[in-house]
């Protein structure tokens, strides 16, 4: 007698996932705003003296605004590839950007990529949240099921960054690029959606008000919260909307 085949996995919502609109993310400490030209004034300012803040990705350093300007028309443009420029609060001013890349709507998968912070965004309040908004905006709005973090392997920084936010690391892709003639391990990282709620109520902690001094400073590392452990995402119900 012939055995039944098993099952390969559960069922899943077979359901294109929404393509991500251009539309503006707010949280407690900055917004997202459609990266378009009329941006390229601050981020220029941003910029200055900035040229290692372009070390691992394909553009920048540029030797004057309007090649800058060039780029952030090209990259405003990309019908595939939306970006944001990142405004803290704090400076009032945009200070860099991000974007979703390699989206998969069949597939319930999208990277969150191309992040260019100035020296003044870097390791800010700010920083984290424009990262946060975008996972918040794939996993709940959108209701992707994957979502990629991916970052050339040399770049310390980067690699950091992904475990910060509850990233799992997938393995490395070798000699998979060629940015600025060099050739590169590519790193690759993930996150679930069935991952997402305890990684969303830990960094909604680390970015809530509680955890902020009078001069911006975080009274807990993010790191620090993980290792010790948080609440259960219960705790944050009725909160949406408040990070």
């Amino acid at each position: 007698m012939a055995s039944t085949p098993q099952a390969l996995s559960k069922p899943i919502d077979l359901a294109p996932r929404p393509f991500p609109e251009r539309v503006p993310h707010k949280g407690r400490s900055a917004v997202l705003e459609p990266l378009s030209v009329e941006h390229s004034v601050e981020l220029w300012a941003a910029a200055d003296a900035a040229d290692a803040s372009w070390r691992y990705l394909r553009y920048g350093p540029f030797s004057s605004r309007e090649a800058m300007t060039e780029t952030i028309v090209e990259l405003a443009g990309r019908s595939h590839q939306p970006f944001w420029a990142v405004r803290p609060h704090a400076s009032g001013k945009a200070q860099g950007w991000l974007s979703f890349c390699d989206i998969y709507p069949e597939d319930a998968a999208i990277e969150i990529g191309s992040i260019w912070y100035a020296p003044g965004l870097q390791r800010t309040r700010a920083a984290t949240q424009a990262v946060f908004l975008l996972m918040k905006h794939a996993f709940d709005d959108l209701g992707y099921r994957r979502v990629v973090w991916r970052c050339l392997a040399r770049n310390a920084a980067s690699r950091s960054a992904a475990a910060r936010y509850g990233f799992v690391p997938e393995g490395t892709w070798r000699d998979a690029v060629i940015v600025k003639g060099q050739q590169h391990d590519v790193a690759w990282f993930s996150m679930l959606a069935n991952e997402w709620p305890s990684q969303r109520t830990l960094i909604g902690r680390w970015l809530s008000d509680e955890n902020f001094d009078s001069t911006g400073t975080a009274l807990t590392g993010l790191s620090a919260m993980r290792q010790r452990g948080v609440g259960t995402d219960a705790e944050r119900q009725g909160e949406e909307g408040t990070w």
